[in-house]
């Protein structure tokens, strides 16, 4: 009884290892966001070496990006989609086994340019220059004493460039400007 058990195992096992060689694994395609904005990491692993096809297509289809890579079997290539339109684009790998597809969304994150404190004078006068890059976005000023007490909180809206004076001559010590977009991205300023 003992010796079929045996046998049957050991059929069990040949028959895991041809259907693990028969079934062998593909290329890989891996796409990484960066954690800079618009940046993204595009990682290839083929099954052989060969001539590679590596295509990025916009949503309407049309190719943004092409490259014949020979002789690999594979790589690792950074894509910048910065000053490119936000949106959904396809990354496509061909190679000998086949075609591989893969969407990713890029977004473009609204950022300030510049912001801007200065001291008016000798008065306790402070002015906030605001600029950003052509487009409407909300913000919020907070202002904190020398002791770094909130003295004030205020959300704005900024069209292209902004300026604001504030009196804070009721304000003891130097204060600290913290001046937070709606992505989350917090400039301080003292």
């Amino acid at each position: 009884m003992k010796t079929k058990s045996y046998v049957f195992a050991i059929a069990m096992a040949f028959v895991s290892v041809v259907a693990v060689a028969a079934d062998p694994v593909g290329p890989t395609v891996v796409i990484v966001n960066q954690k800079e904005p618009g940046m993204f990491k595009v990682i290839y692993e083929g099954a052989q070496v060969g001539k590679v096809s590596f295509k990025i297509y916009d949503a309407s289809k049309h190719i943004v990006f092409t490259e014949t890579i020979n002789g690999v079997e594979g790589f690792i290539r950074p894509i910048n989609f910065k000053g490119m339109e936000a949106g959904v684009y396809t990354i496509e790998i061909a190679d000998a086994s086949g075609k591989r597809t893969q969407t990713i969304e890029h977004n473009i994150e609204k950022s300030i340019s510049a912001i801007h404190i200065s001291k008016i004078g000798v008065d306790s006068k402070y002015l906030l220059a605001v600029a950003n890059m052509g487009t409407s976005e909300k913000i919020n000023v907070k202002i904190y004493d020398g002791g770094n007490n909130l003295v004030h909180d205020q959300n704005l809206t900024i069209d292209n460039e902004f300026g604001l004076v504030y009196n804070l001559k009721n304000v003891t010590g130097v204060p600290t400007f913290e001046v937070t977009n709606q992505a989350g991205v917090t400039k301080v300023i003292k």
